[in-house]
């Protein structure tokens, strides 16, 4: 399916279909996450999931306490 960036007031933006919108339960308002995958962008449903949220956070407790000696070191 084809869309066009348009410029929308000050931004710029792209249209979805009506049928998209209502095909994956969408509407004015919600929000989208923008991904980046090498040349592609996916836009993906914001998720305010508990469960993600709590996902993110293991990783990122797991990631600072890998790296705690060299984010100690950083901060100084």
């Amino acid at each position: 399916m084809n869309v066009t960036i348009r410029k929308i007031g000050n931004s710029e933006g792209v249209i979805l279909p009506k049928e998209v919108l209502e095909r994956h339960n969408l509407r004015a308002g919600d929000t989208l996450n923008l991904l980046e995958d090498g040349h592609e962008l996916r836009l993906k449903p914001h998720s305010d999931d508990p469960q993600e949220l709590e996902r993110k956070m293991k990783i990122a407790r797991e990631r600072m306490k890998k790296y705690e000696t060299a984010y100690r070191v950083l901060a100084k």
